[in-house]
């Protein structure tokens, strides 16, 4: 019996699609414990590209079971449209293969409604959310007024809890946000039958969770976004609305800390970020460009074009501090052949200081001068390299030089987007 963890150690968009496809290969249950549908992993297998917003990655795997913990915040709508798109390419997706939460709480469309409605009024001040209604969902959970899964399941008890919600929404979406009023009946109607359909699935996963441990399963659990989007340990307000760190993955799936084995820190071979927020390596010049251009580096969810950068050892630093980081998988090595030299963040500037953790203001994040070291590059193509042994000499230099930096041992490398593409270097379920 293991439980292995998978978290991101920068901003998000690691690569834990592919990350949490390859490890599922050793794990009999994948399960998601926080974020919503405003996360976007993106798989490739056997040429065939997948991107999944709500399901985990492992559902791709026949034999494996996949389970949405309350953590979650779910779109039923969004969920479903996944469920049809996976079984329309062959991937069947019944009740006995996805579990959801009962406590998962469900996004309406007044949270959608005022999301967008609020980064429409701050005009050059944007946080930049993708506009799924994730923050003000989180803000009723928070304020005990959300709906959850297993309400959708009772008509009668939904629409008893809409009307109270619906009648306090629609006077902030008229009357501050100057938007259009959502219509009770029709809101309804549309979420109970959206609970009609998911009732099979609808389940205690916490309790699905301690019976695969007790039979000795492996378990595989994912976050969304990363480390540094994290509500309390993030760059501050350019951040998640929940808790994307390790930590969060015992409240989100609902079992005690003593179970965890094994935490696996997701690092991109350089730094990117999607949306607004301080980055201290960011590039803004030719290298940049490619870095953003053999990279592919657009959102799965939103297809904003991501802000390319060296990569940051003081946010990695910090990662593996705040989650108790065992190994890195360190993803997209391949995009880096012909870069020469490589830069690597190992230090700030601040105000004439020099500062070895990122400062909790986003402004005084955005003054920071990163301190550079560099290492040579490589020439050669490594995308068909599948040991270790078998990688460029500076390659290899790299991935020790970021092992020293961060002080965790890398237990995986991406050389490219599809399964196959991928030096395993030690098993994290062992």
């Amino acid at each position: 019996m293991a439980v292995v963890i998978v978290v991101g150690t920068q901003w998000g968009d690691e690569g834990k699609g592919k990350v949490i496809d390859i490890l599922t290969q050793r794990a009999d249950l994948v399960g998601r414990f926080q974020g919503g549908a405003n996360a976007g992993h993106t798989i490739v297998v056997e040429g065939k590209q997948f991107i999944l917003h709500l399901i985990p990655s492992g559902i791709l795997h026949a034999t494996k079971r996949c389970v949405i913990g309350n953590g979650v915040v779910l779109d039923p709508k969004i969920l479903l449209q996944e469920i049809d798109a996976l079984a329309a390419s062959g991937v069947a997706v019944g009740p006995e293969r996805l579990a959801i939460s009962e406590r998962a709480q469900v996004i309406m469309p007044y949270h959608q409604a005022i999301d967008c409605g609020r980064e429409e009024r701050k005009a050059g001040a944007k946080l930049g959310t993708t506009g799924r209604g994730i923050g003000p969902c989180y803000e009723d959970k928070a304020a005990r007024t959300g709906v959850r899964a297993v309400d959708l399941l009772d008509p009668q008890r939904l629409k008893d809890k809409l009307a109270p919600r619906l009648e306090e929404k629609n006077f902030y979406l008229t009357h501050n946000l100057h938007g259009q009023p959502l219509e009770a009946e029709a809101v309804w109607r549309e979420y109970a039958a959206y609970g009609e359909r998911l009732a099979p699935y609808v389940t205690n996963v916490s309790l699905l969770i301690d019976e695969a441990l007790q039979q000795g399963r492996h378990i595989l659990l994912e976050g969304a976004q990363g480390t540094h989007l994290d509500i309390d340990h993030g760059t501050y307000p350019f951040v998640t609305s929940s808790n994307t760190v390790a930590g969060a993955a015992c409240a989100g799936i609902g079992i005690g800390p003593t179970k965890i084995g094994h935490v696996v820190g997701l690092v991109k071979a350089y730094t990117t970020r999607v949306g607004a927020g301080p980055f201290p390596t960011e590039l803004s010049d030719e290298v940049g460009d490619r870095l953003q251009e053999r990279g592919a580096e657009f959102g799965a969810t939103t297809g904003r074009r991501r802000r390319c950068g060296w990569l940051d050892a003081v946010l990695l630093r910090n990662a593996v501090r705040l989650n108790g980081i065992s190994s890195l998988a360190v993803t997209k090595l391949d995009v880096l052949c012909g870069t020469s030299p490589l830069k690597i963040c190992t230090a700030y500037k601040l105000g004439g200081r020099l500062i070895h953790c990122p400062p909790p203001e986003a402004e005084d994040l955005a003054r920071c001068e990163p301190v550079y070291e560099e290492v040579a590059g490589w020439e050669a193509e490594i995308s068909g390299v599948r040991k270790l042994s078998d990688l460029p000499a500076e390659a290899r230099a790299y991935l020790a030089r970021i092992e020293e930096l961060c002080g965790a041992p890398v237990s995986l490398v991406s050389v490219g987007p599809g399964r196959e593409q991928t030096i395993l270097v030690k098993d994290v379920f062992a």
